[in-house]
């Protein structure tokens, strides 16, 4: 990119007084500016602007792959809670896991049959929040 103007690059040769060989101090030729150009307005940045919205639109199939990852993180902290009820060792974290687990169960997929699959793992949290709540 090349900058053109009063403050820019220029292409030409620097003046003969600016540079000498042997001379130890420094000087500027302050001769006549180059041609000024008057600002531009800046540009609008709709074409950014367009691609951060969408990117923020989830289409079904992502918005579907989030949801099954929800669910099968519900399902693994449910086995966690078994496996340490099991062993005699209740651990209050698992609990906490649960609910974190409830709360992200409560976005919709968009997609009626893993819907009703993530209602139910949800139901199954919530017995076990109550259960752990007593």
């Amino acid at each position: 990119m090349r900058i053109y103007g009063p403050n820019g690059a220029h292409l030409t040769s620097p003046a003969a007084g600016a540079r000498r060989a042997g001379s130890a101090s420094f000087s500027i030729d302050l001769g006549a500016p180059a041609e000024t150009r008057p600002a531009a307005a800046p540009r609008a940045a709709s074409g950014i602007d367009a691609l951060l919205a969408m990117q923020g639109v989830e289409d079904s199939t992502e918005r579907r792959r989030r949801s099954v990852a929800r669910g099968r993180t519900a399902l693994d902290v449910l086995d966690d809670l078994k496996i340490g009820l099991l062993a005699g060792s209740f651990d209050s974290t698992t609990v906490a896991r649960l609910r974190t687990a409830a709360a992200e169960l409560k976005t919709t997929s968009g997609d009626p049959g893993l819907d009703q699959v993530l209602s139910e793992i949800e139901l199954r949290v919530e017995v076990e929040l109550a259960k752990a709540g007593q």
